[in-house]
């Protein structure tokens, strides 16, 4: 069965235009996300998910430059374009990861993944979802995990606009076997994930600490840092997420 790792990723953003190929550390944010992912052993296969807009050409040839296969699909129907790539890359196990997400830890995706393959139960395993009560993992380490079947089952019935517009709201809300994978420590209050120039601004503190052209830093790494430097989380403590 094959475990692949679809990553939506497009140039267009509401907040911060462009973001995932900002140049961090002499490379991009998506190269980053990539390499980051490549380190997970319980994933076969990285697809960049982006769009058939013109402006993701930058896109497509960043996956290439990565080494990585790259699937385009429509703008707007985010659930179709994940179908799709899944279906095109006969993937059996999907981990969807977003391509903002330059922190995203492989040892807690690999934690998900082994969880979900061993337990065989669940429609979705995931340490994120729209339940702020069940995080305890940083945002921007978001990961969840689900079988092409349930993917399809949402894509062929999801009806609801905003369910089109995201993957996995339609699984949320209609799946029987929904785990909530939680760290012992909570940390939830912590925000990693790259949506405003306050986010970037926090993560290229993060990469000047620790980043010396590989990546070797991890989830407690970066928790050790912030709490000897505790002004860190001030930097974007203000940014609300974006709803769906």
């Amino acid at each position: 069965m094959k475990t692949a790792a679809i990553i939506q990723a497009r140039m267009g953003s509401t907040r911060l235009s462009g973001k995932i190929l900002k140049t961090l550390m002499g490379k991009t944010v998506l190269q980053h996300v990539i390499e980051r992912v490549q380190q997970a052993n319980s994933i076969d296969e990285i697809v960049i998910a982006t769009t058939t807009l013109g402006q993701d050409d930058a896109v497509a040839n960043e996956a290439v430059k990565c080494g990585v296969k790259y699937f385009r699909g429509s703008e707007d129907d985010v659930l179709a374009r994940y179908y799709l790539a899944a279906k095109d890359n006969n993937v059996d196990i999907v981990v969807r990861i977003t391509s903002d997400c330059p922190l995203i830890d492989p040892l807690v995706t690999d934690e998900i993944v082994d969880f979900f393959k061993a337990k065989k139960v669940y429609d979705i395993v995931t340490n994120a979802g729209s339940d702020l009560s069940k995080r305890t993992y940083p945002r921007g380490l978001d990961t969840e995990v689900f079988s092409f079947t349930i993917l399809e089952k949402a894509f062929m019935q999801a009806d609801e606009q905003y369910h089109r517009e995201h993957v996995t709201p339609y699984i949320y809300e209609n799946g029987s076997m929904i785990y909530f994978y939680r760290n012992a420590a909570d940390y939830s209050r912590y925000r990693w994930t790259l949506d405003t120039e306050e986010d970037f601004t926090l993560i290229e503190e993060v990469y000047r600490h620790f980043y010396k052209g590989k990546h070797d830093f991890y989830l407690q790494d970066i928790i050790s840092l912030f709490e000897e430097n505790p002004d860190l989380i001030k930097i974007n403590a203000h940014i609300e997420q974006k709803k769906l």
